[in-house]
């Protein structure tokens, strides 16, 4: 990762963002403006185009910074982790109220109002942000009313600065997830993902690309002999790929060989992955 990484800083040959004048060359600088994501997640491409790669996703209540909007396309960077790319530009609305709460399981459904039998109108991601304006009880359910008058299961939200002790216990309930490249939800997760998402939960925001991760995460340690050294919440590198310990002798990772969020031991999945791209590259503690 270079000093002037194009994920994580915003410029372009015709375009730049203000704050690296002087720094990069650019046509024109200008300073962006704030906006929030409105849709239940966003995907950010590499290219205004539907069929671009996704580097990586937004949640509902994301800020971003937008430095231009050109045919339905927002260029712009995420305020959480700095990441630039492109994304439609009906996903996002100004900075309103105050997000209260967040989501604290993989999944939850929006509904029409305060009844889980009213079909659902929605559903929301671990992480995704919203504005609790009421609340309601139907038949013993508590729900959380939002300003859009949807409701979701009150228990299933968090007030947005309550933080979880242990990042491990988060990806554990992401277990089963489906593997997605880019993702970073409780719909579709990979391997860079699941340690932000899980770390984010616990009240640390990290950088998002495997490398940025491995570049910046914590301190390197020595795994000892037969990695016995290595405890839960270390991190594990291999060329484009991490895994978390979740005790001495196993890992959880979102992986393309099973598709999904998978727990393992350490020592299979290393014989595994090294068949085809090497051993691990290092070891870390965050």
């Amino acid at each position: 990762m270079n000093a002037y990484d194009r994920r994580l800083h915003a410029f372009r040959t015709d375009l730049a963002d203000r704050r690296l004048e002087g720094a990069v060359e650019a046509e024109r600088f200008v300073v962006g403006h704030p906006a929030r994501i409105v849709s239940t997640f966003e995907d950010l491409r590499r290219a205004p185009d539907l069929e671009a790669p996704v580097d990586t996703q937004l949640l509902m209540g994301d800020e971003i910074r937008v430095f231009e909007e050109k045919d339905g396309w927002l260029w712009a960077q995420a305020a959480r982790d700095g990441y630039v790319g492109y994304l439609p530009a009906q996903s996002v609305e100004a900075v309103g109220a105050d997000l209260t709460h967040r989501v604290v399981v993989p999944r939850t459904f929006l509904y029409p109002g305060p009844d889980l039998r009213l079909p659902s109108s929605g559903a929301l991601s671990l992480g995704a942000s919203v504005t609790i304006v009421d609340r309601a009880h139907t038949r013993g359910t508590d729900y959380a009313i939002l300003e859009t008058g949807e409701a979701l299961i009150a228990r299933h939200i968090a007030p947005v600065g309550e933080h979880v002790p242990d990042y491990v216990s988060v990806a554990e309930t992401l277990l089963m997830t489906p593997y997605l490249w880019g993702g970073t939800t409780g719909f579709g997760i990979d391997c860079s993902g699941l340690v932000q998402l899980s770390m984010r939960m616990a009240g640390r925001n990290v950088l998002r690309d495997t490398d940025m991760q491995e570049n910046s995460l914590g301190e390197a340690i020595d795994a000892g002999p037969d990695h016995s050294l290595l405890r839960r919440g270390d991190l594990v590198f291999w060329k484009g790929h991490v895994a978390i310990m979740t005790d001495e002798r196993a890992i959880i990772h979102a992986n393309g060989h099973m598709m999904l969020v998978t727990c393992e031991p350490l020592a299979e999945a290393i014989e595994r992955i090294g068949y085809l791209y090497g051993g691990p590259t290092s070891f870390r503690r965050p």
